[in-house]
């Protein structure tokens, strides 16, 4: 992830905060919504101050993010799938890195990942397959 992101968040929530109170007018909705909006931007710049690394790989399987701070180990037996997909249109472009478990779908893009996605799908591949029991 560019380290400027999260800086930028923050920089977004302050924004936002200062036009709900400048733009209020005397209407009290709209401090509430610049607020909120706010506390949503400082939470998820936060998040990538205090937890940058989204995926972690070893021998046993994959650590994923549980929730805003918490991790998940996944061992490689309960990884069924790693697939790459590309998207395109509405907001979405770009690879997409997908970890399926059956139970379970873990998403990450490239500014998750902080590199491209198929280069991280290829590496999980082959750590899956030279993993004691490895499915490849």
């Amino acid at each position: 992830m560019p380290p400027a992101l999260p800086v930028l968040k923050l920089a977004a929530a302050v924004v936002v905060l200062a036009l709900g109170m400048l733009l209020a007018a005397g209407d009290p909705l709209r401090p509430v919504l610049g607020g909120l909006a706010a506390v949503i931007l400082v939470g998820w710049g936060l998040r990538d101050l205090l937890a940058p690394v989204r995926l972690a790989v070893d021998a046993t399987g994959v650590t994923v993010p549980a929730g805003m701070l918490s991790r998940r180990h996944l061992p490689w037996p309960t990884v069924e799938n790693i697939q790459l997909h590309r998207r395109s249109g509405r907001g979405l472009a770009g690879p997409t890195l997908e970890i399926d478990t059956g139970d379970s779908l873990h998403l990450f893009s490239r500014l998750d990942l902080g590199t491209d996605p198929a280069e991280v799908a290829d590496a999980l591949r082959a750590a899956r397959a030279a993993s004691p029991g490895g499915t490849g």
